[in-house]
């Protein structure tokens, strides 16, 4: 078994099918589909079931509700393939992309994550495609910065090695699970490649987990690039970190926003260079010349 794909379903009755016929579909076909009924009231379960009695290839797991990264951790137990990947059942994939991967990853053996592009928030006014360049990157902290792999930290979009997750979990009670697990496997200093071929569509969903994002989720966001940063031992002062702190910057100033707390992000100037927006540029003015706190306080007050 080549390649195992774990699909969560929790209440997707409307695009469940559309999910499982887009891989069924692939032309890659050395696979496994482990769907995990994560406990849907709906009748996901019956359809769950339908498509294992057709496709031996499919496994089903029913199991009381825990959440994504529940039923994510419950299919790689079971997971028999070399590489793993995850598909959202409400979103789907290009017929070839399966196909694309697994070739690069037949030719650079050394590899142990696959990065291709994805669609965000397709079907949405404000869809887009992140496109990649067919690279390699040597170790985690090049991929995080130089990749900015930290504005792309989906799980769905990447095909890793299986071996990669032996002791790495998605952390149950999160929403924003895959940057935590991304930084744990990170730990591993793993060789990463993004290629230019195949296609996810991360669907738009008014339901979703960052739609439905609160203050609270967003500082569990927030403590998850602290911790990246800290895995992969970078100095908030390095100029190589500059854009990742203006990254990081915005997410703390909406926690501090929603939450009325101070800024657990630490200080410092910023180049204009990272500016790419007359808004950005304001903010980094403010914050070079006033400090983080005010920048906080300015943000929870306009």
């Amino acid at each position: 078994m080549k390649l195992s794909i774990i699909v969560p379903v929790y209440r997707v009755a409307d695009t469940l099918r559309r999910c499982v016929d887009s891989i069924i579909s692939q032309s890659f076909s050395d696979w496994e589909m482990i769907l995990v009924d994560d406990g849907s009231p709906d009748n996901c379960g019956a359809i769950c079931d339908e498509y294992a009695e057709k496709d031996s290839r499919i496994r089903v797991i029913h199991q009381e509700n825990g959440g994504l990264s529940d039923a994510r951790n419950a299919g790689l137990k079971m997971a028999k393939g070399e590489f793993v990947t995850f598909v959202d059942s409400d979103d789907y994939i290009r017929q070839d992309t399966y196909e694309q991967v697994m070739r690069y990853a037949a030719d650079e053996e050394d590899v142990e994550i696959i990065e291709f592009p994805i669609v965000v928030h397709a079907g949405h006014a404000s869809q887009q495609e992140l496109r990649f360049d067919d690279m390699i990157f040597p170790d985690a902290r090049t991929y995080w910065l130089e990749g900015k792999a930290y504005a792309h930290s989906y799980a769905c979009n990447k095909v890793f090695h299986r071996y990669l997750f032996d002791d790495v979990v998605f952390p149950k009670g999160y929403k924003f699970e895959d940057v935590w697990a991304l930084q744990q496997i990170l730990q591993h200093d793993p060789i990463v490649m993004t290629i230019s071929q195949g296609l996810y569509y991360y669907c738009w969903n008014t339901e979703g987990i960052t739609v439905q994002a609160s203050g609270k989720d967003l500082e569990q966001l927030l403590d998850a690039h602290l911790s990246a940063a800290n895995t992969l031992h970078l100095s908030w002062e390095g100029e190589d970190v500059a854009s990742y702190y203006l990254h990081v910057l915005n997410i703390q100033l909406d926690v501090c926003k929603r939450l009325r707390t101070q800024p657990k992000l630490p200080y410092r100037r910023l180049p204009f260079s990272v500016a790419s927006t007359t808004h950005e540029r304001i903010k980094v003015f403010i914050l070079n010349t006033f400090g983080i706190n005010v920048l906080c306080k300015l943000k929870q007050i306009i």
